[in-house]
């Protein structure tokens, strides 16, 4: 025991711990009791938790990564419990596209919304990347919602596209297209492809310098008209852009443009088959198809 009075704070009456601070006095204030109970029901329930789940890291070299718990919980076997299950679900409907033709699919209300809902799904995992959410396209990846197509924008030729992709270099049956690069490779000079990009700009309503459309127009015929026709309307078969319809993949700006005459672009698209099964690439034609209102 000892003869050592408390001292006794005189504003509140309560003992002080001892310890003051620039004259300010420390409060040994007891906790409340409705925190107690919390604190020590917290204890009681984490005893609880590391008895029934998996929580107390194993040691080195046993093996294990922590106590497996008496439940034998495991958030892997549930997620892939989840994923049988839905992939069962899924089943049906993924053998009803197969046996389906595309346009039996769009015709019949409930498997259309199926593929819709898997495609949009697949796209989101697959396509997105380059294509954006939605098939809003960015910069040197075509819009899908747009309706504005390069090669054939029907069912049957997205279907084709998806399969094969587009210069797949794997894919004997690729689309495929080449645009030389003309300045790179010293086809034309730079003044040539300076007229040429006025040239190209003026079939869209963009320029109206007519003296280096003049000079660029016997070029246009000699180098272009091949693949994107006489009138720049370009075409379906190879791929050729329509040059007329103020639609730009890589850009319309006289510097974007001049780009592409003078290296080329030819972007590539890989083929989903062989990575896609038959069904979610049924089902990815649907879904893009219906991005843009897809054409007949």
């Amino acid at each position: 025991m000892t003869d050592q009075k408390p001292d006794i704070d005189e504003h509140t009456g309560v003992e002080t711990t001892g310890h003051t601070w620039d004259g300010i006095q420390e409060l040994n204030t007891p906790l409340p009791r409705w925190w107690l109970f919390i604190f020590f029901a917290t204890i009681v329930w984490a005893v609880i938790y590391m008895v029934l789940m998996p929580a107390i890291p194993a040691l080195p070299g046993t093996g294990m990564t922590n106590t497996p718990g008496t439940r034998g919980h495991s958030d892997r076997a549930l997620v892939a419990q989840e994923i049988r299950a839905l992939n069962a679900e899924r089943a049906a409907g993924a053998a009803s596209l197969v046996s389906a033709s595309l346009s039996e699919i769009e015709n019949d209300l409930s498997l259309q919304q199926f593929a819709l809902a898997m495609g949009e799904s697949a796209f989101g995992d697959n396509c997105a990347t380059c294509h954006g959410a939605g098939g809003r396209g960015a910069k040197g990846y075509p819009m899908l919602a747009d309706d504005i197509w390069l090669w054939d924008g029907t069912l049957n030729g997205i279907e084709t596209t998806l399969l094969h992709g587009i210069r797949h270099t794997e894919d004997p049956d690729t689309r495929q297209s080449a645009m030389p690069a003309f300045g790179r490779d010293g086809l034309l000079s730079e003044k040539e492809i300076e007229d040429l990009v006025q040239y190209v700009l003026s079939l869209s309503g963009g320029s109206n310098d007519a003296a280096a459309i003049s000079r660029a127009a016997p070029i246009f015929a000699q180098q272009c008209a091949v693949c994107h026709g006489a009138a720049g309307a370009g075409s379906r078969q190879i791929g050729a852009p329509n040059l007329t319809d103020e639609e730009w993949l890589y850009g319309g700006e006289v510097r974007d443009i001049s780009l592409t005459i003078h290296n080329a672009r030819n972007s590539k698209m890989p083929a989903w088959q062989g990575r896609l099964d038959e069904p979610t690439i049924k089902a990815l034609a649907v879904y893009v198809h219906s991005l843009g209102g897809g054409e007949k």
